[in-house]
């Protein structure tokens, strides 16, 4: 049990730190400037023939209504979030499960935080969602090392 120890330990560390980060959001951190990170997203979802729905600017929304709702506190210095879907992934988890609808259209987002920049995405369920989370994993990590 002795031995064990250490593997039992670093499980629970582990185990920690992705709740502390949200269990349900997978981050790429990248060492480039935030506008560069944006420039990847687009590009890596562009360049699968993709098409960008919508663009989220959930940063200047926050600090836009910040005042308005009680709030001084500064959650991004930017953020944005690309929403988009793929015909041919959305028809694929579909028909293996038409309430996969709830989880369309796809989000990456790219946020700063104190002069961190993170891209990332939620995780999906285990089953065919699992293809969706590969194709925005590919996304971000793209991104990241742009």
């Amino acid at each position: 049990m002795t031995a064990l120890r250490p593997l039992i330990f670093a499980v629970s560390l582990a185990a920690a730190t992705a709740a502390q980060a949200g269990d349900d959001i997978l981050t790429y951190p990248t060492d480039g400037e935030y506008d560069d990170a944006l420039f990847g997203v687009e590009s890596a979802i562009l360049d699968r023939g993709l098409v960008i729905d919508y663009v989220s600017h959930v940063g200047e929304m926050l600090a836009r209504t910040g005042a308005d709702v009680g709030s001084d506190v500064v959650l991004f210095d930017q953020a944005q979030v690309f929403l988009f879907c793929s015909a041919q992934l959305s028809r694929e988890v579909m028909e293996a499960d038409p309430m996969n609808i709830g989880h369309c259209p796809y989000g990456v987002f790219v946020a700063d935080r104190d002069g961190t920049v993170v891209i990332g995405h939620r995780s999906y369920p285990e089953g065919p969602m699992q293809a969706v989370q590969t194709l925005l994993s590919e996304i971000a990590e793209e991104a990241a090392a742009f």
